[in-house]
C-alpha cells in the first residue's frame, strides 16, 4: 500500500462528528419540550449533572455525541412552528394598520437592562400567571411588563396537566417581580429528594432496614451529584466540573498517590503527668460535612510564584513550613511528616499557619511560600448542598432513622472520597477540591484541639478526621449530643500509674 493509500485509508475511517447547538440552545430546546434533565439523563444513560455541563459549554463525545444530537435534532423538529398553509390574497397580503388604531402598550424589549431575559420562538405559559408570555427570564417564561400579566393564575382544572420540575410536582408558583428567578421544588423543600429516594427504596426492599440501607449506598454518588445540581439551580457562580489540572495535583504511578500533602494528624502525647489519668476519645460528628464550607477554586488553577497569599483566591501552595516547638502538648498543624524541606500543602493547612503565626496566637514563624496553584474562590460554593445534607441528617436523628442518616452519612463521605481520579464519579474531577475538603475537616480537628488545650484540658492523641482524646472535663468546652456543631463520647480509659503513697502525691501535688 503506498503512502497515499494508506492516507486515504485512514481519511475513510474518520466519521464526522455530529454538529451541536450552542449550549444555551440544548439547554432551551430541553425546557421547552418539558423534559426533566433527570429524565433526559435517564435515556442517555449519563448522570444529570453531564447534562448540566452540556448545556453550560462542555461537548460529548463519541457515541453520546451522536445520540445527543440525534435527540436535539429531534425535538429542533418537534418544537419547530408548523408550517403555513396556503393562504388566500386577503390572509397572504393583509390590510395596512388602520392609522386610528391604538398600537399595543409597550412593553420592556428583550435586550433591555435585565439579567438573563431571552425571547421565546413560539409563546409559552408564563409562570406567574399562566397566559403565554413571549420571553423567559433565566430561563422561565415570563410576561415582561406587569400590565400584560394577569394578577393570578387560573385555577387548574382535572384536565390541566400539572407543572413537573426535576420529575417532582412543583407547588403553585408565587408572583415574582419580573427579571427574578421562579421558585423551584428545591427552593422550598431541598431535601425532598433524599425523603423519596429512602422511602422508595424501603418500599422496593419491603421495609427490610439492612438491605435498603445498603441499595442506598450504592446510589450514594450519583445521588449526591443530583443534589448538586438542584442546590447549584441559580447559583452565583458555575461549577466547572473538568478543569485543567497540574501535574502535581495528577497520581505520580496507577496506584501510586499525587503530590499534596493534607496535613492529616496522627499524633500521641509523648508524655503525660505523673499520676492515673481518664482519658475520653471524643467523636467529632460529620467531619466533613462541616470541611465542604472551606475556600473553593472556582475556576482553572493559575501558577504564580512568590511568597505572597491572596486571600480572594485559594489552591495549594509549596511552602517550606515553620519549625514547630510545642509536639510535646499540641501536634504539628502539618501532621506527621519524615522529610524536610518544602512541601505541596492546600489552603486550609496554608491558612491555618498563617493564622497561628500570627499576633493573637504566636505559636510559630510564617510560612514561606515559593509558589502557588490557585483561583478565585469562594467559601459559599457548596453551602446549599451542604446545609441541605446537614438539616437532612438532623431530621434523621431526631426521628431515630438510621437508614436516612446512613444514605446521608454516604452521600457527602463518598462524594469527597470520588471527586478525584475515581472510576465511580466521572461527572467531577476536582483534586484539588478533595484535597481541601479533607485538609479543612483536619484542620478544624486541630483547632478543638488547640481550644481544648486553651481551656485547661490535657490533650492526649489527636487522629483522623474525628478524633480527639483529652483528660478534664471536655463538657465545659464541647457540647455533647450526635448534631453537628456537637461531639459524642467514642471510649472512656484509664492511662498512668497510680502513686503507691496517695499521700506523699498530695504532698507532691501541693509543693
Amino acid at each position: 500500500m503506498s503512502d497515499f493509500d494508506a492516507i486515504d485509508s485512514l481519511l475513510a475511517s474518520l466519521t464526522p462528528k455530529p454538529a451541536l447547538p450552542e449550549a444555551r440552545v440544548r439547554r432551551e430546546l430541553r425546557e421547552r419540550a418539558g423534559l426533566p434533565k433527570a429524565q433526559l439523563a435517564r435515556t442517555l444513560g449519563v448522570s444529570p449533572s453531564t447534562i448540566t455541563g452540556w448545556e453550560t459549554g462542555r461537548d460529548p463525545s463519541g457515541e453520546l455525541r451522536t445520540k445527543y444530537a440525534y435527540l436535539l435534532d429531534g425535538l429542533a423538529a418537534k418544537l419547530a412552528p408548523p408550517t403555513p398553509q396556503p393562504a388566500d390574497e386577503a390572509t397572504a397580503h393583509p390590510p395596512a394598520p388602520d392609522e386610528n388604531t391604538t398600537p399595543p402598550a409597550p412593553g420592556p424589549a428583550a435586550d433591555d437592562d435585565l439579567d438573563d431575559v431571552e425571547a421565546l420562538a413560539a409563546p409559552e405559559p408564563c409562570v406567574l400567571c399562566g397566559q403565554p408570555a413571549r420571553h423567559q427570564v433565566a430561563g422561565f417564561p415570563q410576561h415582561l411588563d406587569p400590565a400584560q400579566c394577569a394578577a393570578t393564575a387560573p385555577a387548574p382544572t382535572p384536565d390541566t396537566p400539572t407543572t413537573r420540575t426535576e420529575g417532582r410536582t412543583a407547588k403553585p408558583a408565587k408572583t415574582v417581580p419580573a427579571g427574578s428567578r421562579a421558585p423551584t421544588v428545591s427552593d422550598t423543600d431541598p431535601s425532598s429528594p433524599i425523603t423519596a429516594a429512602v422511602a422508595e427504596t424501603l418500599k422496593a426492599h419491603e421495609g427490610d432496614v439492612e438491605a435498603a440501607t445498603t441499595a442506598l449506598a450504592k446510589r450514594a454518588i450519583p445521588d449526591a451529584m443530583t443534589l448538586l445540581d438542584e442546590t447549584r439551580r441559580g447559583g452565583r457562580y458555575a461549577v466547572i466540573a473538568h478543569p485543567w489540572i497540574p501535574d502535581i495535583l495528577r497520581k505520580q504511578s496507577a496506584r501510586g498517590a499525587d503530590q499534596i500533602w493534607e496535613a492529616r494528624p496522627k499524633w500521641s502525647r509523648p508524655e503525660l503527668p505523673a499520676g492515673r489519668h481518664e482519658v475520653t476519645a471524643l467523636d467529632i460528628n460529620g467531619a466533613y460535612l462541616s470541611a465542604l464550607k472551606t475556600h473553593l477554586p472556582l475556576g482553572q488553577l493559575e501558577h504564580t510564584t512568590g511568597n505572597r497569599h491572596d486571600r480572594r483566591r485559594a489552591g495549594v501552595h509549596l511552602i517550606t513550613p515553620p519549625a514547630w516547638e510545642h509536639d510535646a502538648y499540641l501536634p504539628n498543624p502539618i501532621g506527621n511528616r519524615d522529610e524536610p524541606g518544602p512541601l505541596w500543602v492546600t489552603e486550609p493547612t496554608l491558612r491555618l499557619l498563617l493564622r497561628l503565626s500570627g499576633p493573637k496566637h504566636g505559636l510559630c514563624e510564617p510560612p514561606e511560600i515559593h509558589e502557588s496553584f490557585t483561583s478565585g474562590a469562594t467559601e459559599s460554593l457548596l453551602e446549599k448542598f451542604r446545609i441541605t445534607l446537614k438539616d437532612a441528617r438532623d431530621t434523621a436523628i431526631a426521628a431515630d432513622d438510621e437508614v436516612t442518616l446512613e444514605y446521608v452519612k454516604a452521600m457527602y463521605s463518598k462524594f469527597v472520597s470520588t471527586m478525584g481520579e475515581s472510576n465511580y464519579n466521572r461527572e467531577l474531577y476536582r483534586p484539588d477540591w478533595m484535597h481541601l475538603i479533607r485538609s479543612q475537616a483536619f484542620a478544624n480537628l486541630w483547632a478543638k484541639a488547640l481550644k481544648a488545650h486553651d481551656a485547661g484540658l490535657t490533650v492526649v492523641r489527636v487522629m483522623g478526621t474525628d478524633e480527639l482524646h483529652v483528660v478534664g472535663d471536655w463538657r465545659r468546652v464541647f457540647p455533647e449530643g450526635r448534631g453537628v456543631p456537637e461531639v459524642k463520647v467514642k471510649d472512656v480509659y484509664a492511662v498512668g500509674t497510680a502513686p503507691a503513697d496517695p499521700a506523699a502525691a498530695g504532698q507532691t501535688d501541693e509543693n
